[in-house]
């Protein structure tokens, strides 16, 4: 076993490396004057930058939550990897020869350096049989959607063949089994034995911002793959779904020097996006555009509110035509209020994805439909009036309170009273009418996140002046439980939470699973089921409450303090019941909006001859309702 570094080496790797380029791999970084550099902090939430590096030094420090240290540290923080794994990095990037103090070689750090290893064997190993006869499907695959093995190439994606060749392979090269096992890349049946988790198909690398392997997503070819249309590596000690975007490897420099990120839906539709010179496309592997993606998204593009809103960032989200698409803008637009940054939302006028609009009309057209992108709330606001019938005056009462929830939900001015003027027009009704209908709404929607320029407009000056010295203003008061509305569903909303927050072991994992899936209606408290649900696998454990007070926003530290010691409204023998019950409740309440929704759906249908997607609708509701029922029978 090879002895400790020897602390020359350990000083020369950290003299040699500039602390700005590794921390550039994670947060956008600008002059700070004096030969400081400062980003949006990548270990807390923040909105305004308070992370300083100071590269001639070679320290960092945040302001805001106090972090700090060198380039080791911030990679151990960063990646969870030891200090002798971290030297062993940068040395390997900077080509640089270790010396040990036994003489010997490195040793192997941990399950992490071992399954980035085995990853990357295993990425060379799909590459080449990209080349060989049985992977002929996946060549042809690629070649009908216009991608050539230039283009292959370019994005690593390789081919797994059939019958544990990847196994064999891997295992000549010194890999266990078991280290398959934890790394992703293989499966163990009930008997015992292994099996590859990706046999004859079409296989593309999902990489961090350095371009390490993190794991793989995986095309069906063949009739008799009776598995799921994409097959993604599972969670392993690398690779978390909901912490990684795709392409984002190719993509960051090009996102942080334009400020814009273009959010598509597939691996396709990333390729045909950068092939066409849209090299700002990414996305999500397997799970939605959820809150951690966001952070990544903000630290990319620098997205804070600051005084000069002509420097504020652009989000640009694509979505299918069919129903999964309807639903991942209904989610992107429910997350909205997170960005500084400007959202738009991009959807060819014939429903064509990326990848088959760069086929059927070429790369033009893929740039044209981000160049001619919508505005976030004129996408959604639009499509509420699409499903009323607005020659009748019925249909444009209905439209319009559909819609003046949306216009109430923006937090800048200006920019409501210029929706309040284009939905009157688009209603045929007097500017007054609809302005009567928003205040009506205001008292319903609580706004929240950081207040945004026009989107129209990003020369008018912000109010926001940020004090002197580092980092963020001093806190406002954060929201309060004694400032919650009174209303019957915030109730409900708020005793959850507290249920969650105080009893996690009455209330139980497959619960609070199923609560972190759920809309929340009252954003602060939406912030909370936030932090739930990304903790949620350690829900069971000593010190839950805490860890999620420490996961929110600093502003929202003590609200979840708050929740977590409010006395619940029951006796103390109930309380488990209680407990039980009140999540249930909540979670039944957000089936019965699905269900309403869809119900609306198949009334809006009677007229239109789909019967396919009638069908579908049906089936979804029902499926709805089977898992309502289930929910009452667990409980």
């Amino acid at each position: 076993m090879a002895g400790l570094i020897k602390r020359s080496d350990i000083d020369e790797v950290r003299s040699r490396t500039n602390l700005a380029d590794i921390v550039g791999d994670y947060v956008t970084l600008k002059s700070a004057g004096s030969g400081s550099m400062k980003g949006l902090c990548p270990f807390h939430e923040e909105r305004s930058p308070s992370f300083h590096v100071r590269p001639q030094v070679g320290f960092y420090h945040c302001f805001g939550c106090g972090e700090g240290g060198d380039v080791y540290t911030f990679l151990q923080r960063m990646d969870h990897v030891s200090f002798s794994e971290a030297v062993e990095r940068l040395a390997g990037r900077l080509g640089y020869e270790l010396h040990y103090e036994d003489g010997g070689a490195a040793t192997d750090h941990g399950n992490r350096a071992r399954i980035l290893a085995a990853n990357q064997a295993a990425s060379d190993f799909f590459v080449a049989q990209l080349a060989t006869p049985e992977a002929a499907p996946g060549r042809s695959f690629l070649g009908e959607r216009g991608f050539d093995q230039s283009a292959a190439e370019r994005f690593g994606i390789g081919f797994a063949p059939r019958g544990g060749a990847l196994t064999k392979h891997l295992n000549k090269l010194g890999y266990s089994s078991e280290d398959l096992v934890v790394a992703g890349l293989i499966g163990k049946g009930e008997r015992g034995d292994y099996y590859d988790r990706f046999r004859g198909r079409l296989v593309w690398p999902i990489r961090d911002v350095t371009g390490q392997t993190l794991g793989f997503g995986a095309r069906r070819l063949l009739d008799d793959d009776k598995g799921p249309k994409y097959l993604n590596t599972p969670e392993t000690p690398v690779y978390h779904k909901s912490q990684v975007l795709y392409g984002l490897d190719l993509a960051k420099k090009d996102i942080s020097r334009g400020k814009q990120i273009v959010v598509v839906e597939g691996y396709t539709d990333v390729m045909a996006c950068h092939l066409a010179g849209v090299t700002t496309a990414v996305a999500t592997c397997g799970t939605a555009f959820g809150v951690d993606h966001i952070k990544i998204v903000r630290r990319m593009i620098g997205d804070y509110d600051n005084a000069d809103t002509t420097a504020t960032g652009e989000v640009i989200f694509t979505f299918d035509p069919d129903e999964a698409g309807q639903k991942a803008a209904n989610r992107a637009f429910a997350e909205e209020h997170r960005f500084a940054a400007q959202t738009f939302v991009a959807v060819a006028s014939d429903g064509l994805d990326p990848c088959d609009l760069r086929l059927k009309k070429g790369d033009g057209a893929v740039r044209r439909l981000v160049t001619t992108r919508k505005p976030m709330f004129e996408f959604k606001i639009r499509r509420e009036l699409a499903v009323h019938d607005l020659e009748t005056v019925e249909g444009r009462v209905a439209a319009l309170r559909a819609a003046a929830p949306v216009v109430a939900g923006i937090r800048d001015s200006a920019l409501g009273i210029g929706y309040v003027r284009s939905v009157a027009g688009w209603l045929g009704m007097e500017p007054t009418e609809v302005q009567a209908a928003v205040t009506e709404a205001k008292r319903h929607v609580a706004p929240s996140g950081p207040s945004k320029a026009p989107q129209q407009s990003q020369s008018a000056p912000s109010t926001q002046t940020p004090p002197e010295g580092f980092g963020e203003a001093p806190a406002q008061p954060g929201p309060s439980i004694m400032n919650l509305r009174v209303d019957a569903i915030t109730r409900l909303e708020r005793d959850a939470l507290m249920a969650v927050l105080q009893h996690p072991d009455v209330v139980g994992a497959e619960l609070i699973g199923k609560l972190t899936q759920i809309s929340i209606a009252e954003p602060s408290l939406a912030v909370v089921r936030d932090a739930i649900a990304s903790l949620a696998d350690r829900a069971l454990d000593p010190g839950w409450a805490s860890a999620v007070a420490d996961e929110v926003p600093s502003s929202f530290s003590t609200f979840v303090k708050q929740l977590s010691v409010a006395p619940i409204p029951e006796r103390e023998e109930r309380i488990p019941v209680y407990c039980v019950q009140v999540t249930t409740d909540l979670i039944e309440r957000d089936f019965l909006r699905q269900k309403r929704e869809l119900l609306g759906v198949l009334q809006r249908m009677v007229r239109e001859s789909d019967p396919e997607r009638y069908v579908q609708t049906q089936r979804d509701l029902m499926r709805i309702e089977a898992e309502r029922r289930a929910l009452h029978d667990d409980a």
